[in-house]
Order: C-alpha cells, then structure tokens, then sequence
C-alpha cells in the first residue's frame, strides 16, 4: 500500500507540474507521498527521520513549501519544498547513484 500510495503521489506530483503547477494536484500529490512514506516506514521511525536534530532545516523548508502550497501559492511552495528535499535526502544520493552505477554489471542490461 505504501509503495502505491508514493508512486501515486509522485505521479500527481509530476502531473501537477506537467499542468502548470495545479495546486489541487500538487497537495493531493505531497499528501499521497508523506502518507506512503508513513506506510513504509512507520509513523515513528517518519517522525524521527524528519525530526532530527540535523535535518531541521531541510524538514522547516520541506513543509512550509507543503503549507504555502496549500495555501494555493505553487511555484513558491514547490521551490521551497525542492530545497528541502534536497536538503533532507542528501545523504540518500550517493547510494542511489552508485545502485545505478551497479546496474551496468547486470548481463542482459549491460547489453542493451
């Protein structure tokens, strides 16, 4: 249920940029994919992730640009959310980019 639930958040997500930034899409988009992450992970194991002590920065910006949305400002919210994101997840970069480094190794990729 989590892995659809962030999927389709990240679908509307993207939509709701294809769309000229639709706020409605947008925030059904953040709501999908915090929800999803909860289903994943846990609610305490979210709350702590987000709440740690050197991420504040990244979790202030994250959701203020997830409450300015809201409040039907789109590119300002999104910009602020981005930001955050970065800001959060940067530590999770170097290992998704070396997994698709890794991807090369595998036989019938390495072909194609």
């Amino acid at each position: 249920i989590g892995v659809g639930l962030v999927g389709f958040g990240l679908f509307f997500l993207l939509f709701g940029m294809l769309l000229y930034f639709d706020s409605v899409l947008l925030a059904f988009g953040n709501i999908l994919f915090l929800s999803g992450l909860v289903f994943i992970i846990g609610f305490r194991r979210t709350f702590t992730f987000f709440f740690q002590r050197p991420k504040l920065k990244g979790t202030s910006f994250f959701f203020g640009g997830l409450i300015v949305v809201l409040m039907r400002w789109p590119i300002l919210g999104m910009l602020l959310e981005a930001y955050g994101f970065i800001t959060l997840f940067r530590s999770f970069f170097p290992v998704a980019f070396g997994f698709l480094g890794s991807l090369a190794n595998i036989p019938l990729l390495s072909q194609v």
